[in-house]
């Protein structure tokens, strides 16, 4: 049994990580973001037993002390705290390098002063920004296409100087677009299915063209977990990706007919990024994953969305379908 930690833990991925650590029989210690409602984020629907087993630290990941002080005693960290809209991260940049990469830095800074026996960075796809060939494995070139990327590509490159300059137990894990019951609105998936459950017609979205490789929050989570088992992942950057693309017209095609066949797509012009920031084509490539781990994805496209319609459905109010989520 293992003490850990997983930062961003009131978050959608993390929730769902310290759920599965705790199912995996480790002592899981929360780090949420504090603030005055005493909110914990989605940890606060989890039932009252299982929220009673979790160490729950409220602190700022942009607080070096406060990060220093979550991680004594911790053997294994799963980072995940991060600001991750894309088109939020257009007018507030700022608040993405005191977030993802100073952040990034409290982590690694407090991890090496506390001999922390395994660290887990969370990347995200983003980073390579559109395919320049598929599928896209680790050696892929990266780039920053909006600044919510660049901040998430120097995060990881100072997890790396920290392997590198200083021999410290780092993976850098990178999952594809995740998807799954708790996601917020700002996502494609959640956005389509709460717009589709209040009656909308007309569904309104971006670009339909770009492709993504979508990966269920279950078989994510335990991507993070299969990783952290494996010393052969130490030092290395691992993909968490279905090898599976579909573009996002045809993916909300698919919502429609399974929820409202009445329903039309309607390009919202205040929901497209910037031509150039656009990402066109992510198609992950999972061999690294599978030959380290014993990490496959379980879930179809259709078992996932099916789990996320029926969540959607019991926490619709949740949703404020009528603007536009950023």
């Amino acid at each position: 049994m293992k003490k850990v930690l997983v930062t961003g833990a009131d978050g959608f991925i993390g929730s769902h990580l310290v759920e599965a650590l705790l199912e995996e029989g480790h002592n899981v210690r929360a780090f949420v973001y504090y603030n005055s409602f005493n909110s914990w984020g989605w940890l606060d629907t989890l039932e009252k037993e299982k929220l009673s087993k979790i160490d729950v630290f409220t602190g700022d990941i942009r607080d070096p002390n406060g990060v220093k002080e979550a991680m004594k005693g911790i053997d294994e960290v799963y980072h995940l705290a991060a600001l991750i809209a894309i088109p939020f991260s257009y007018h507030s940049p700022d608040s993405y390098v005191d977030t993802n990469i100073k952040g990034t830095l409290n982590v690694l800074q407090a991890a090496r002063d506390l001999g922390t026996k395994r660290i887990l960075v969370t990347s995200t796809s983003e980073v390579y920004g559109t395919a320049q060939y598929v599928p896209i494995d680790e050696k892929h070139p990266f780039q920053g296409q909006s600044p919510y990327s660049a901040t998430k590509i120097g995060a990881d490159r100072i997890a790396e100087s920290f392997y590198r300059s200083f021999n410290m137990p780092i993976t850098i894990v990178r999952p594809f677009n995740t998807y799954g019951p708790r996601q917020s609105a700002r996502a494609v998936i959640p956005t389509i299915i709460s717009q589709l459950l209040a009656g909308k017609e007309e569904i309104k979205l971006g670009t339909l063209t770009p492709t993504r490789d979508f990966n269920y929050v279950k078989d994510t989570v335990r991507g993070f977990i299969e990783i952290a088992k494996s010393d052969e992942t130490i030092g290395k950057e691992i993909n968490i990706a279905t090898q599976k693309e579909i573009s996002i017209g045809e993916l909300a095609q698919e919502l429609i007919d399974q929820i409202n066949p009445k329903a039309k797509i309607v390009c919202d012009e205040q929901r497209m990024r910037p031509e150039k920031s656009e990402v066109n084509r992510l198609l992950g490539s999972n061999e690294k994953i599978k030959k380290l781990t014993n990490w496959e994805p379980r879930y179809s496209l259709k078992e996932g969305l099916a789990e996320t319609i029926e969540w959607v459905k019991n926490n619709l109010d949740k949703y404020k379908v009528d603007i536009y989520n950023i």
